[in-house]
């Protein structure tokens, strides 16, 4: 299994960016998909998640209407389009896929997700 982010890097306050993430060696398309993001010290924090459909999409409240969730289970991609970037926003991103397909009311925690990228980190300057 390979999961592999994207994307990440430098933008300025008010900026946009798309993160993407690759996978292979499961089937992707039977799977729901979610971005998280941690900045050193804190916990994983549940930024979004997406059913495995691409139909349903939920959002934590501090990027909501900022940031959307999408996916192509032809490419077997994942995508974050991030805009109106604010510097709370910087941390190191990852995406993930759980077995159940739908997000479940749990969806932002951690725990329970069967793979991981290794991150991509996004930095906001004000």
């Amino acid at each position: 299994v390979q999961v592999e982010e994207s994307g990440g890097g430098l933008v300025q306050a008010g900026g946009s960016m798309r993160l993407s993430c690759t996978t292979s060696g499961f089937t992707f398309g039977t799977y729901s998909m979610a971005w998280f993001r941690q900045v050193p010290g804190e916990e994983r924090e549940g930024v979004s998640c997406i059913s495995y459909t691409g139909t349903k999409m939920t959002y934590t409240d501090s990027v909501k209407g900022r940031f959307t969730i999408s996916r192509d289970n032809a490419k077997n991609t994942l995508y974050l389009q991030m805009d109106s970037l604010q510097p709370e926003d910087t941390a190191k991103y990852f995406c993930a896929a759980h077995t159940y397909p739908a997000c479940r009311d749990s969806w932002a925690r951690a725990q329970g997700y069967a793979f991981w990228g290794q991150g991509t980190q996004v930095t906001v300057s004000s």
